[in-house]
Protein backbone atom coordinates (compact mmCIF):
# COMPACT_ATOMS: atom_id res chain seq x y z
CA UNK A 1 0.00 0.00 0.00
CA UNK A 2 1.23 3.50 -0.55
CA UNK A 3 0.34 6.85 0.85
CA UNK A 4 0.98 10.24 -0.53
CA UNK A 5 -0.16 13.28 2.27
CA UNK A 6 -0.75 16.63 1.06
CA UNK A 7 -2.07 19.86 3.18
CA UNK A 8 -5.38 21.67 1.53
CA UNK A 9 -6.29 24.85 0.88
CA UNK A 10 -9.78 26.53 0.68
CA UNK A 11 -9.43 27.75 -2.61
CA UNK A 12 -11.89 30.25 -3.36
CA UNK A 13 -12.37 32.04 0.00
CA UNK A 14 -9.24 33.05 0.23
CA UNK A 15 -8.26 36.70 1.35
CA UNK A 16 -4.52 36.63 0.70
CA UNK A 17 -2.42 34.98 -1.84
CA UNK A 18 -1.30 31.63 -0.94
CA UNK A 19 1.90 29.55 -2.07
CA UNK A 20 0.16 26.41 -3.85
CA UNK A 21 1.17 24.20 -6.37
CA UNK A 22 -0.94 24.56 -9.24
CA UNK A 23 -1.99 21.16 -10.60
CA UNK A 24 -2.59 21.80 -14.42
CA UNK A 25 -4.61 18.80 -16.94
CA UNK A 26 -3.08 18.94 -20.68
CA UNK A 27 -4.39 17.41 -23.38
CA UNK A 28 -3.83 13.65 -23.29
CA UNK A 29 -2.27 13.52 -19.31
CA UNK A 30 -2.69 14.92 -16.30
CA UNK A 31 -0.32 16.50 -13.33
CA UNK A 32 -2.43 15.08 -11.20
CA UNK A 33 0.36 13.97 -8.00
CA UNK A 34 -0.45 16.76 -5.73
CA UNK A 35 -1.69 20.02 -4.39
CA UNK A 36 0.56 21.58 -1.45
CA UNK A 37 2.40 24.66 -0.87
CA UNK A 38 5.15 25.87 -2.50
CA UNK A 39 7.47 28.91 -3.36
CA UNK A 40 5.29 29.55 -6.69
CA UNK A 41 2.74 32.51 -5.44
CA UNK A 42 -0.53 32.71 -6.81
CA UNK A 43 -3.41 35.18 -6.41
CA UNK A 44 -7.03 33.74 -5.18
CA UNK A 45 -7.65 33.85 -8.87
CA UNK A 46 -5.46 31.99 -10.36
CA UNK A 47 -5.90 29.17 -7.80
CA UNK A 48 -10.11 29.55 -8.60
CA UNK A 49 -9.01 29.32 -12.85
CA UNK A 50 -6.87 26.29 -11.62
CA UNK A 51 -9.56 24.41 -9.82
CA UNK A 52 -11.78 25.31 -12.74
CA UNK A 53 -9.67 23.62 -15.17
CA UNK A 54 -9.11 20.56 -12.81
CA UNK A 55 -13.33 20.29 -13.07
CA UNK A 56 -13.38 21.01 -16.49
CA UNK A 57 -11.06 18.50 -17.87
CA UNK A 58 -13.16 16.10 -14.67
CA UNK A 59 -16.14 16.74 -16.84
CA UNK A 60 -14.63 16.65 -20.13
CA UNK A 61 -13.04 13.17 -19.55
CA UNK A 62 -16.38 11.46 -18.01
CA UNK A 63 -18.11 12.39 -21.09
CA UNK A 64 -15.43 10.64 -23.30
CA UNK A 65 -16.91 7.53 -21.99
CA UNK A 66 -20.34 7.99 -23.25
CA UNK A 67 -21.52 4.97 -26.02
CA UNK A 68 -21.52 6.43 -29.38
CA UNK A 69 -24.96 6.43 -30.59
CA UNK A 70 -24.80 4.32 -33.19
CA UNK A 71 -23.99 1.67 -30.68
CA UNK A 72 -26.30 2.69 -28.03
CA UNK A 73 -29.28 2.34 -30.93
CA UNK A 74 -28.90 -1.11 -31.26
CA UNK A 75 -28.69 -2.05 -27.45
CA UNK A 76 -31.70 -3.87 -26.50
CA UNK A 77 -31.37 -3.11 -22.83
CA UNK A 78 -30.28 0.35 -21.03
CA UNK A 79 -26.13 -1.02 -20.77
CA UNK A 80 -26.54 1.95 -17.41
CA UNK A 81 -28.53 -0.71 -15.61
CA UNK A 82 -27.05 -1.27 -11.93
CA UNK A 83 -29.20 -4.67 -11.07
CA UNK A 84 -29.77 -5.31 -6.99
CA UNK A 85 -28.15 -8.68 -7.21
CA UNK A 86 -24.54 -7.33 -8.16
CA UNK A 87 -24.71 -4.90 -4.74
CA UNK A 88 -26.16 -7.56 -2.31
CA UNK A 89 -24.56 -7.88 1.18
CA UNK A 90 -23.51 -11.10 2.83
CA UNK A 91 -23.43 -11.50 6.84
CA UNK A 92 -19.34 -11.29 6.35
CA UNK A 93 -17.96 -8.90 5.05
CA UNK A 94 -14.33 -8.83 3.73
CA UNK A 95 -12.03 -5.68 5.85
CA UNK A 96 -10.51 -3.22 3.62
CA UNK A 97 -8.37 -0.34 3.64
CA UNK A 98 -11.54 1.73 3.07
CA UNK A 99 -13.59 0.42 5.86
CA UNK A 100 -10.43 1.18 8.31
CA UNK A 101 -10.24 4.22 7.78
CA UNK A 102 -13.85 4.56 8.48
CA UNK A 103 -13.99 2.69 11.08
CA UNK A 104 -11.20 4.62 13.17
CA UNK A 105 -13.23 7.94 12.97
CA UNK A 106 -16.70 6.01 13.94
CA UNK A 107 -17.69 5.98 17.86
CA UNK A 108 -19.20 3.75 19.60
CA UNK A 109 -23.03 3.84 18.89
CA UNK A 110 -22.14 6.87 16.45
CA UNK A 111 -23.74 7.08 13.00
CA UNK A 112 -22.82 6.35 9.67
CA UNK A 113 -24.15 8.15 6.20
CA UNK A 114 -23.50 6.00 2.44
CA UNK A 115 -24.12 8.04 0.17
CA UNK A 116 -24.50 5.90 -3.18
CA UNK A 117 -25.07 3.21 -0.75
CA UNK A 118 -26.29 0.25 -3.16
CA UNK A 119 -27.36 -2.60 -0.70
CA UNK A 120 -24.92 -1.45 2.01
CA UNK A 121 -21.72 -2.89 1.60
CA UNK A 122 -19.35 0.21 3.00
CA UNK A 123 -21.68 0.97 6.16
CA UNK A 124 -22.43 -2.41 7.35
CA UNK A 125 -18.98 -3.30 7.44
CA UNK A 126 -18.57 -0.68 10.27
CA UNK A 127 -21.45 -2.35 12.26
CA UNK A 128 -20.43 -2.19 15.02
CA UNK A 129 -19.26 0.28 16.08
CA UNK A 130 -21.32 2.12 14.28
CA UNK A 131 -25.54 2.77 15.95
CA UNK A 132 -27.30 4.51 13.18
CA UNK A 133 -27.48 4.79 9.51
CA UNK A 134 -28.50 6.63 6.60
CA UNK A 135 -28.67 5.52 2.79
CA UNK A 136 -28.83 7.72 0.05
CA UNK A 137 -29.71 5.80 -3.49
CA UNK A 138 -31.74 7.15 -6.76
CA UNK A 139 -32.87 3.01 -6.58
CA UNK A 140 -35.55 2.43 -4.31
CA UNK A 141 -34.58 -1.63 -4.79
CA UNK A 142 -31.44 -0.71 -3.42
CA UNK A 143 -32.73 0.88 -0.07
CA UNK A 144 -34.78 -1.77 0.40
CA UNK A 145 -32.04 -4.06 0.22
CA UNK A 146 -30.04 -1.83 2.73
CA UNK A 147 -32.96 -1.79 5.09
CA UNK A 148 -33.10 -5.56 4.86
CA UNK A 149 -29.26 -5.56 5.62
CA UNK A 150 -29.31 -2.98 8.47
CA UNK A 151 -32.28 -5.12 10.09
CA UNK A 152 -30.02 -8.22 9.97
CA UNK A 153 -27.42 -6.88 11.60
CA UNK A 154 -29.98 -5.29 14.09
CA UNK A 155 -28.83 -1.53 14.05
CA UNK A 156 -31.55 1.81 13.18
CA UNK A 157 -31.39 2.72 9.32
CA UNK A 158 -33.08 5.65 7.39
CA UNK A 159 -33.66 5.42 4.26
CA UNK A 160 -33.36 8.59 1.56
CA UNK A 161 -34.46 8.27 -2.04
CA UNK A 162 -32.59 10.84 -4.76
CA UNK A 163 -29.52 11.22 -6.26
CA UNK A 164 -26.68 13.80 -4.37
CA UNK A 165 -26.44 16.40 -3.46
CA UNK A 166 -29.79 16.93 -4.49
CA UNK A 167 -31.50 15.44 -1.64
CA UNK A 168 -28.60 16.96 0.84
CA UNK A 169 -31.03 19.25 2.41
CA UNK A 170 -33.30 15.99 3.52
CA UNK A 171 -30.13 14.19 4.62
CA UNK A 172 -28.65 14.60 8.40
CA UNK A 173 -25.20 14.67 9.34
CA UNK A 174 -23.45 11.91 10.32
CA UNK A 175 -20.17 11.09 12.52
CA UNK A 176 -18.76 9.27 9.20
CA UNK A 177 -19.52 9.90 5.73
CA UNK A 178 -18.64 6.80 3.44
CA UNK A 179 -19.20 6.98 -0.72
CA UNK A 180 -17.98 4.39 -2.23
CA UNK A 181 -18.01 3.59 -6.01
CA UNK A 182 -19.80 6.66 -7.22
CA UNK A 183 -17.17 9.51 -8.05
CA UNK A 184 -17.11 7.82 -11.63
CA UNK A 185 -20.90 8.61 -12.11
CA UNK A 186 -20.65 12.16 -11.09
CA UNK A 187 -19.78 15.05 -13.85
CA UNK A 188 -20.72 17.73 -11.89
CA UNK A 189 -18.33 16.90 -8.89
CA UNK A 190 -17.26 20.39 -7.00
CA UNK A 191 -20.95 19.78 -5.08
CA UNK A 192 -21.01 16.27 -5.15
CA UNK A 193 -17.59 16.34 -2.64
CA UNK A 194 -18.77 19.55 -0.77
CA UNK A 195 -21.60 18.38 0.43
CA UNK A 196 -20.22 15.06 1.85
CA UNK A 197 -17.90 16.89 3.49
CA UNK A 198 -20.96 19.47 5.07
CA UNK A 199 -22.91 16.26 6.33
CA UNK A 200 -19.55 14.68 8.15
CA UNK A 201 -19.08 15.51 11.69
CA UNK A 202 -15.54 13.73 11.77
CA UNK A 203 -14.37 11.95 8.84
CA UNK A 204 -15.39 11.38 4.86
CA UNK A 205 -14.49 8.10 2.78
CA UNK A 206 -14.38 7.57 -0.41
CA UNK A 207 -13.67 4.30 -2.05
CA UNK A 208 -13.25 4.28 -6.42
CA UNK A 209 -11.00 1.97 -8.47
CA UNK A 210 -7.90 3.84 -9.59
CA UNK A 211 -9.16 3.63 -12.87
CA UNK A 212 -12.85 4.00 -14.44
CA UNK A 213 -15.03 1.07 -13.38
CA UNK A 214 -15.41 -0.35 -16.82
CA UNK A 215 -11.82 -0.19 -17.77
CA UNK A 216 -12.12 -3.75 -17.54
CA UNK A 217 -14.19 -3.64 -20.59
CA UNK A 218 -11.99 -1.75 -22.65
CA UNK A 219 -10.48 -4.97 -24.59
CA UNK A 220 -14.41 -6.35 -24.81
CA UNK A 221 -15.44 -2.82 -26.58
CA UNK A 222 -12.44 -3.36 -28.96
CA UNK A 223 -13.31 -6.99 -29.83
CA UNK A 224 -16.95 -6.40 -30.22
CA UNK A 225 -17.54 -3.05 -31.51
CA UNK A 226 -13.64 -2.06 -32.41
CA UNK A 227 -14.24 0.49 -30.23
CA UNK A 228 -11.00 2.22 -28.31
CA UNK A 229 -12.25 3.65 -24.74
CA UNK A 230 -10.92 6.33 -22.44
CA UNK A 231 -8.60 5.77 -19.97
CA UNK A 232 -9.64 9.13 -18.03
CA UNK A 233 -10.01 10.08 -15.03
CA UNK A 234 -8.49 8.70 -12.59
CA UNK A 235 -8.19 8.71 -8.70
CA UNK A 236 -5.28 10.89 -9.04
CA UNK A 237 -7.44 13.69 -11.15
CA UNK A 238 -9.99 13.24 -8.09
CA UNK A 239 -7.51 13.69 -5.66
CA UNK A 240 -6.32 16.65 -7.30
CA UNK A 241 -9.67 18.19 -7.35
CA UNK A 242 -10.39 17.38 -3.53
CA UNK A 243 -6.74 19.06 -2.45
CA UNK A 244 -8.03 22.53 -5.22
CA UNK A 245 -11.19 22.29 -2.96
CA UNK A 246 -9.53 22.88 0.08
CA UNK A 247 -9.97 19.41 1.74
CA UNK A 248 -6.88 17.92 3.77
CA UNK A 249 -7.25 14.81 1.15
CA UNK A 250 -5.05 11.16 1.46
CA UNK A 251 -5.35 8.98 -1.12
CA UNK A 252 -3.85 5.47 -0.43
CA UNK A 253 -3.34 2.97 -2.97
CA UNK A 254 -4.52 -1.00 -2.70
CA UNK A 255 -4.95 -4.17 -4.02
CA UNK A 256 -8.90 -5.40 -4.13
CA UNK A 257 -8.45 -9.18 -3.55
CA UNK A 258 -12.55 -9.61 -3.75
CA UNK A 259 -12.92 -7.42 -6.51
CA UNK A 260 -15.38 -9.73 -9.04
CA UNK A 261 -15.82 -12.03 -5.66
CA UNK A 262 -17.86 -10.37 -3.93
CA UNK A 263 -21.38 -11.64 -4.88
CA UNK A 264 -21.77 -15.05 -6.17
CA UNK A 265 -24.11 -14.75 -9.67
CA UNK A 266 -24.60 -17.88 -12.09
CA UNK A 267 -22.16 -17.92 -14.81
CA UNK A 268 -25.59 -16.76 -17.13
CA UNK A 269 -26.34 -13.93 -15.67
CA UNK A 270 -22.94 -12.82 -15.04
CA UNK A 271 -22.32 -13.33 -19.13
CA UNK A 272 -26.20 -11.28 -19.37
CA UNK A 273 -24.87 -8.57 -17.28
CA UNK A 274 -21.85 -8.36 -19.08
CA UNK A 275 -23.55 -8.28 -22.78
CA UNK A 276 -26.06 -5.83 -21.43
CA UNK A 277 -23.23 -3.39 -21.04
CA UNK A 278 -21.69 -4.43 -24.18
CA UNK A 279 -25.14 -3.39 -25.70
CA UNK A 280 -24.86 -6.85 -27.30
CA UNK A 281 -28.43 -8.44 -28.28
CA UNK A 282 -28.90 -11.77 -26.65
CA UNK A 283 -28.20 -14.59 -29.81
CA UNK A 284 -23.90 -12.82 -28.40
CA UNK A 285 -24.19 -14.57 -25.22
CA UNK A 286 -22.00 -17.41 -25.93
CA UNK A 287 -19.37 -14.92 -27.51
CA UNK A 288 -19.34 -12.96 -24.20
CA UNK A 289 -18.96 -16.08 -21.96
CA UNK A 290 -15.65 -17.28 -24.14
CA UNK A 291 -14.33 -13.42 -23.54
CA UNK A 292 -14.99 -13.08 -20.15
CA UNK A 293 -13.31 -16.56 -20.02
CA UNK A 294 -10.15 -15.53 -21.87
CA UNK A 295 -9.93 -12.36 -19.97
CA UNK A 296 -10.27 -13.72 -16.21
CA UNK A 297 -12.49 -10.50 -15.36
CA UNK A 298 -12.64 -11.72 -11.73
CA UNK A 299 -9.26 -10.84 -11.11
CA UNK A 300 -7.81 -8.22 -7.95
CA UNK A 301 -8.11 -4.60 -9.02
CA UNK A 302 -6.26 -1.88 -7.87
CA UNK A 303 -8.28 0.70 -5.78
CA UNK A 304 -7.81 4.04 -4.06
CA UNK A 305 -9.12 5.25 -0.37
CA UNK A 306 -9.66 9.12 -0.68
CA UNK A 307 -10.48 10.24 2.44
CA UNK A 308 -9.90 13.41 4.97
CA UNK A 309 -11.10 14.77 7.89
CA UNK A 310 -13.34 17.58 8.64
Amino acid sequence: MTQRRAGGVRVGVLLAPIRLRAVWLCHGHTLAASVEAMTDTVSPQEADAATEKLLGQWRSDLASWAIPDEILGQADESPWTHPVSMFTVDDEIADSNSHARARDAVPTGGSVLDVGSGGGRAAMALVPPAGSLVAVDHQQEMLDAFADAATRRGVRARLVLGDWPDVADDTPECDVVVCHHVAYNVADIAPFLRALDDHAARRVVLELPMHHPMSNMNPLWKKFWDLDRPTRPTAHDLEAIALALGFDAHLEVWQDETWGRRVTLPDAERVRFARIRLCLSADRDAEVAAALIAQADAQPREVATLWWDV
